[in-house]
Formats: structure tokens, sequence, C-alpha cells
């Protein structure tokens, strides 16, 4: 039996049984962890006021043999974005971003990959804490986790030939196809295939957005009908690699859209594919 102490971030619990905690944990040595919390439900003792989401703990986890789960044996509260908690709106993005990562983070890995992973999460949940959220900031922390898990999309070159798609494509736009992970040229393009549609100026500013530091995402020129691209973009490459809905995500759409239909921004996740060569 090994032991694990480390930081680590809360990123889902569950009730199991009468009195225990099934939980999982991202931490920056070995990645997304399962543990199981003995009587976390029925002692006050042992684990009081940590396993919340939202707090960035200090944990020692007993790694069993492969077959069984790991044990959590202590955890103490190192910080908390209490502010997530405060507001509805920051709590549904943190939430959606948290479910996120549960779903995509891996079990191992290179430690330097899962350190900057975990560096990541913890920046986001600043960001989210510190900036007011909005459409365009879940945008860009879509794009940059995918980023951080090393599932970025290419957005400016030619998936097939590996030119650069954007300088040929002028004004007009591009095709992008969301399972091969980035725009086709015109001359790669298929004839009758449907992909989404997207303005070369749009992949120019999302590539921006992932060379910036979060204290410089502010800069990006991203608004209205690009903006309106970059979340069909994102949002549909995201859902292809995670394969579902998320329980969190209806809730951040209502609290990003209050005027909307049911509060809801337009759910391109259901959205018929655009032809690039007709974008009507």
């Amino acid at each position: 039996m090994a032991s694990l102490q480390s930081q680590a971030l809360l990123l889902r619990s569950v009730d199991f049984g009468e009195s225990d905690r099934i939980i999982h944990l991202l931490t920056p040595g070995v990645g997304r962890l399962t543990a199981i919390a003995k009587g976390a439900r029925r002692s006050k003792k042992r684990f009081p006021g940590t396993l919340d989401l939202f707090n960035l703990l200090q944990v020692q986890v007993e790694r069993r043999r492969p077959t069984r789960m790991a044990r959590l044996e202590h955890a103490r509260l190192r910080r908390s974005w209490g502010a997530l908690r405060e507001d509805p709106t920051r709590f549904a993005l943190g939430c959606y971003l948290l479910e996120v990562l549960g779903r995509l983070a891996p079990e191992g890995g290179a430690p330097a990959d899962m350190a900057r992973l975990f560096a990541f999460a913890v920046a986001a949940l600043d960001l989210v804490e510190r900036e007011a959220p909005d459409a365009r900031l879940r945008t860009l922390l879509e794009l940059r986790t995918l980023a951080a898990l090393g599932l970025r999309p290419e957005l400016l070159h030619c998936v097939r030939c590996g030119r650069p798609a954007t300088r040929k494509a002028g004004r007009g736009t591009l095709a992008f196809h969301v399972a091969e992970g980035g725009p086709i040229c015109r001359d790669c393009a298929p004839q009758g295939h449907a992909m989404l549609a997207v303005h070369p100026g749009t992949l120019h500013a999302l590539d921006q957005s992932l060379r910036f530091g979060f204290d410089r995402l502010g800069r990006i020129a991203l608004g209205g009908a690009s903006l309106a691209e970059a979340q069909q973009l994102v949002h549909r490459f995201l859902r292809f690699h995670i394969g579902l809905e998320l329980r969190s995500e209806r809730f951040l759409e209502d609290r990003l859209t209050p005027g909307g239909p049911k509060g809801r921004m337009r759910d391109f996740a259901h959205r018929a594919p655009m032809d690039p060569r007709n974008p009507s």
C-alpha cells in the first residue's frame, strides 16, 4: 500500500452507502484520483468542512492494489474560493469547469503535464472568482481547458495538408471539421460534407487567446458574430470529446442568458452543421 500526500482539488463528491462518500480529486502528481472517504457523512471530526466544491485541500490518500479503490485518510483545507458559492453565475461556471475536468482529466500521466493541468485549474477558478462570468469568458475558458488537457484544436492550419488555412480564405469562411479537430482549406474541403463555417478572424482571435495569460484575456477582440462562431466551434468540439451533455451545462446557460427563451442561449450542440459552401 502506497501513501500519497498532495494538494488536491475536489472535482466531485457522491454519497455512498450509509455514511461514506466517493470523491474525485485532481492532484498535481497523478492527475484525477478516485477515493472513498469512510464515515465522511457521519463524522464531523475527520473531514470538517473540507469535502466541498471549490476547496483546495492537502490530502493523504492510501493507494491500495489496482483492483481496490484508494482511501482518503485525511484532508485539510488550504484555501477556498468562497465567492464562487455566493454568486449563482460564478457557481454555475465553476461547477461546469470542475465537471469538464472530472470527465476529461486523465488518471495518471506525465508528472509535468499533471502539474500544468493542476496549475491551470487553480488559475481558472481564480479567474472566475475575479471576473464577471459571461458567454465570452465561458468560451475562452472552455478553449483553455481543452488546451490544458492536451485536446487543443488546430486553429490556423489545414488539418489535412498542413498549409495556413486562414491565409487563403480572405474574407470568406472556412470549413471547420469537428471530428478532425481543425479547419480544412478550400483545396482540401470535400464536396457535399456539412461542416462548421467560421471566419478567419474568429480563428485568429481564439488562437491569440491561447497565447495570452489570464490577465490579458480582456484584450481579445471577440464579440458579436465572431463570439457566436467561437461559441459554436468550441462548444461542439468540447462536446465531441465528452460525448454527452454535462449536468451543470443547462444551469450555466440559464445563468449566462437570463433574458433568452427559458433563460438559455442558443443550444449550439444540437444545431445542424453548416456547409461552408452554403453558410445559410
